[in-house]
């Protein structure tokens, strides 16, 4: 299999359009016949950045390549940057409005959850000038 790449522009507090990118790499994983516990890994890991580009970054673009070994995630934004990269790190610490939280999202899960889901995380932020966030998933 040759790699594939698939890119998805996310909009900032585009709350109707969050996830779509999560879904469309999950149903090309299954329709790869990827396992389906790679999947399932990939789907939350995915949601969970999405989700932060929404509420976070003023919007951005996901950048996936799926190969048989690995699959790599890059969410690249121009928002404001992460100040503290260990306290984003921590479970339950957010920056996140009222507003976002009222409607369910803030809880400070998302990037614990893609530490939990991912075997490989990196993180590049600069304060004022956006994050990329790469992700991995091994497939063997």
């Amino acid at each position: 299999m040759e790699p594939l790449t698939l890119q998805f522009p996310v909009s900032t507090e585009d709350f109707s359009q969050a996830g779509l990118a999560s879904s469309a790499v999950k149903r090309t994983l299954k329709d790869l016949g990827f396992p389906n516990s790679v999947i399932r890994r990939m789907a939350i890991a995915m949601y969970e950045a999405e989700i932060n580009m929404v509420i976070h970054a003023n919007g951005g673009m996901i950048t996936v390549t799926i190969t048989p070994e690995v699959i790599t995630a890059v969410f690249a934004d121009v928002g404001p940057g992460i100040p503290n990269i260990d306290l984003a790190l921590t479970e339950g610490w957010s920056t996140a409005s009222e507003s976002v939280r009222d409607l369910g999202f803030g809880a400070g899960m998302g990037l614990p959850n893609i530490q939990k889901y991912t075997d490989r995380l990196d993180i590049q932020t600069e304060v004022g000038k956006g994050t990329t966030v790469t992700i991995e998933i091994n497939v063997a």
